[in-house]
């Protein structure tokens, strides 16, 4: 079945490549569109700014993070690409959710309260989320040979016990 599915390779990186690029641009740029929330400004250019930060994240960042995942999850399986670089990129990419989600929390709050909420600075934002994003792109262009790293023996057998828990029956 998997060999069948190979033709779609090329088709589902280049949609995993895309919707990744867009979703870093927007992990970058959110941040400094949330600097804008300023208490400060007029009414009009407040509404603004939180209409044009709430539908970049809705409507940009959050489907193409999906979009990214599910694309990339695909590839795992149609390239049976089941390396230790590979498992190390996906903590990096988990860092990348937990930081969408952050920016999610943040960009509620200052909706919610309104005047009373200021965003973080936006360069340390920046800075933290381009640590992921370059260790994406590192790991995936180097592809390094991670072969040596020694896994305990309780990862790396099997334990041929039962789960700790009733899994219920259908």
């Amino acid at each position: 079945m998997i060999e069948t599915l190979s033709v779609l390779v090329p088709h589902v990186k280049a949609l995993h490549v895309t919707a990744l690029s867009v979703w870093c641009a927007a992990l970058i740029a959110l941040p400094l569109m949330l600097a804008l929330h300023d208490p400060a400004i007029a009414q009009a250019d407040y509404t603004r700014v939180r209409r044009s930060t709430h539908l970049t994240f809705t409507f940009l960042m959050t489907p193409m993070a999906v979009i990214a995942v599910i694309s990339g999850t695909w590839l795992i399986f149609l390239r049976e690409a089941f390396v230790p670089w590979l498992f190390l990129k996906l903590v990096f990419v988990g860092a990348m959710v937990a930081f969408h989600a952050w920016l999610g929390n943040i960009l509620v709050r200052v909706a919610e309260t309104s005047g009373m909420h200021r965003p973080p600075p936006p360069l340390p934002l920046v800075f933290g989320v381009m640590v992921p994003i370059l260790a994406v792109i590192t790991l995936v262009t180097a592809k390094p040979d991670l072969g040596d790293i020694r896994f305990p023996d309780w990862l790396s057998t099997p334990r041929d016990q039962s789960l700790p828990f009733d899994v219920p029956s259908r």
